[in-house]
């Protein structure tokens, strides 16, 4: 079965937070969706494993931050690679308490505010019914894609994710090399960049998740 066939649906880019017991948490999602209008309920579906997860369910509420394609890669990097269970997420970046749950406001198209309805169980993730209780529409940028966060910004899916594929890259031939993060998967391709990546600086980092040069390895 090829399963970059699900490539070809379409998807958005969004952070999900929530707060339990004065306890932050949030993560990067790409699979909300809108079910009925009238009544505004929307789905989401979240890895098990995610801390966040957790947090949601405890709170039974939380809100969804639309990224734009102006939103910064260390806002992917922090919400989309890192557990909320051991930092915190939100630090050095604008949000704002709404209803009682911390919504995003890094470069953000808008926000909803949820209550959760039901959760369904799909085996390794959840799915989350809510009710929108409340949306406000914060900028006119535009939002940005999953393909857009693929092709344009070159990131790749969290092993949590639900589109999440395992890639094989090749180092080929080419006396040039490439180098993988092992925290998101980004590759560094020094035929592309036009630097090798021994000659990058000691405090380079990773463009999408901001771990230094000791978390990549060659690809071979």
């Amino acid at each position: 079965m090829d399963l970059n066939v699900f490539r070809d649906i379409t998807y958005g880019m969004y952070v999900v937070t929530t707060k339990y017991n004065g306890k932050m948490a949030g993560c990067i999602v790409n699979t909300v969706t809108q079910i009925t209008s009238e009544n505004p309920i929307i789905s989401v579906s979240i890895n098990k494993n995610n801390f966040t997860n957790n947090i949601i369910k405890e709170s039974k509420k939380f809100a969804i931050s639309i990224l734009s394609e102006e939103c910064k890669n260390d806002v992917i990097g922090k919400f989309g690679f890192y557990s909320s269970k051991d930092i915190n997420k939100f630090e050095n970046f604008k949000y704002e308490e709404i209803d009682n749950l911390p919504v995003l406001k890094e470069n953000m198209c808008g926000y909803l505010i949820c209550e959760v309805l039901n959760i369904i169980d799909a085996e390794t993730h959840e799915i989350f019914l809510a009710r929108v209780v409340n949306t406000k529409k914060e900028s006119n940028l535009k939002p940005m894609s999953y393909s857009y966060y693929h092709e344009v910004i070159k990131g790749k899916a969290p092993k949590n994710a639900p589109t999440y594929i395992e890639e094989k890259v090749s180092g080929g031939e080419k006396k040039m090399k490439k180098y993988q993060c092992t925290i998101c998967g980004y590759v560094y391709d020094e035929e592309a960049e036009g630097v090798k990546f021994e000659d990058l600086p000691d405090d380079w980092v990773c463009p999408l998740c901001g771990v230094g040069k000791e978390n990549f390895e060659e690809v071979k």
